[in-house]
């Protein structure tokens, strides 16, 4: 079949409802209903309705489970790259490649918590803070984009994720003390994958090695790249060995001066409570 509807027809705002709108009239197409399409792709119908009605985001595996049922030609997966780097800024899109092939992520979290680890509600008050003037509809797109990072831990072989979140991440209040609370209740149970470990370093600790934000991420082929950003400029992404190697530093006196994951999963957890209190 020719691919489904095509840009001439317009892009919905919402990324969700544009992957769903094709799936839809891709499914008109070849004459089939959603419990056919979940049996072909090996998922529930519950899930394809929600991907179909603009509920859920569609995972890798799915898209590409489409284009082989529709015959396609990759249209599908193509399109998810797409809906999935929508809300994104154009600078950042570098990074969402690089953690989409990376074998190992190390992220130092001094303010926020990593968006990879966000809540939708937490994500949405970030949002609304840091951009007050923008629509409800640019806000959404904007959270979809942050929670679609998730499908990254999702894969068959997901990478290591290794963060410190300082105590300012965990006591700052974003979206209110309900929010706080299920966003580290996320964070316990996030804790329990066991490709993910957690470190809080607390304020006790001093003075942190970093002011700064930044992350190391090492892809595949095993060169390990330094993405930070700074107040005036874009993040960005560096491959230099000078830099990557101070980070590294960094990072690993970062992670000494930090508690050791058990006892940072019983702060979060009782950090958690205080909130739900």
């Amino acid at each position: 079949m020719t691919e489904p509807l095509s840009e001439r027809n317009g892009e919905p705002g919402n990324g969700l409802e544009w992957f769903g709108r094709e799936v839809a009239a891709a499914l008109a197409h070849k004459g089939v209903n959603q419990r056919q399409l979940a049996d072909a792709t090996g998922y529930k119908e519950p899930y394809v309705s929600k991907v179909k009605n603009g509920k859920a985001l569609a995972s890798r595996y799915f898209a590409e489970g489409c284009d082989r049922y529709f015959n396609t030609s990759g249209y599908f997966a193509r399109l998810l790259v797409r809906v999935s780097e929508r809300g994104h800024p154009g600078w950042f899109v570098p990074y969402i490649n690089l953690e989409k092939q990376a074998s190992r992520i190390e992220d130092y979290s001094n303010a926020l918590i990593m968006g990879m680890l966000q809540t939708a509600e937490y994500a949405e008050a970030t949002f609304r803070a840091t951009h007050p003037r923008e629509t409800d509809e640019q806000i959404k797109a904007r959270v979809e984009a942050r929670l679609a990072r998730r499908e990254v831990m999702e894969r068959d072989k997901p990478p290591l994720l290794w963060v410190i979140l300082h105590e300012a991440t965990l006591r700052t209040e974003v979206g209110g003390r309900a929010v706080m609370a299920d966003q580290l209740r996320h964070l316990a149970s996030a804790a329990g994958n066991p490709h993910v470990t957690l470190q809080v370093l607390r304020f006790a600790a001093g003075a942190p090695g970093s002011s700064l934000p930044f992350t190391l991420v090492t892809p595949e082929d095993g060169v390990t790249v330094l993405y930070s950003e700074s107040r005036g400029r874009p993040g960005h992404v560096t491959d230099s060995a000078t830099a990557v190697d101070n980070a590294r530093t960094t990072y690993d006196r970062l992670r000494a001066s930090a508690r050791d994951p058990d006892e940072s999963l019983a702060l979060i957890r009782e950090i958690a409570e205080e909130y739900a209190r």
